[in-house]
């Protein structure tokens, strides 16, 4: 990648340049159960990684909203998630309580997968609002990420960790230390 194809999402002083960042075009199943092509950036060290969790769930037929880079919603993670859209790098802080950080996305090491239907509980939020539908987490609806279910077990089999376990769970998302 390139710093023009980054452009929103990467700024000068982003703990990975665009030069170690990839752009992987996947193919997913929408809701409707119709095949699309979607693409995520990530790190070219988990690359290959996004590829086998994606073609799992692509044989599984797990749902996904849609799957286009951050950079198409002008690098605005709030944006984003309202759009129910499943993305990759985005050089932004942690969203935390703590000590400012750079978030794993910064790193294009995580992933957050159908941000609606998977919420991410913080302070008493519900990000994005939309989510709020999905925050009872008892009854499974499609494109959810549960325990034991296909989305956490794809990105399980890779050595993934799902921050749904969290104190504070963010359902949505995936990441990796490697």
């Amino acid at each position: 990648m390139t710093e023009a194809d980054v452009a929103a999402s990467w700024r000068p002083g982003c703990p990975v340049g665009p030069d170690r960042l990839r752009l992987v075009r996947l193919t997913h199943w929408d809701f409707a159960g119709q095949p699309r092509t979607g693409a995520l950036v990530v790190h070219e060290a988990v690359a290959a990684d996004v590829v086998t969790v994606f073609d799992a769930l692509f044989r599984q037929r797990f749902p996904i909203r849609q799957m286009r880079p951050v950079d198409v919603y002008g690098g605005d993670d709030a944006a984003s998630m309202a759009a129910d859209n499943t993305s990759g790098f985005n050089c932004r802080r942690a969203v935390t309580e703590g000590a400012a950080s750079w978030s794993a996305h910064a790193y294009g090491r995580a992933i957050d997968v159908n941000p609606v239907e998977n919420p991410y509980l913080f302070g008493g939020r519900v990000l994005p609002p939309a989510g709020a539908a999905y925050v009872d987490r008892g009854a499974y609806r499609p494109g959810m990420a549960v325990a034991d279910g296909v989305l956490v077990r794809a990105f399980a089999a890779v050595g993934w960790s799902w921050g749904g376990v969290w104190s504070n769970p963010d359902y949505q998302h995936f990441t990796t230390g490697r």
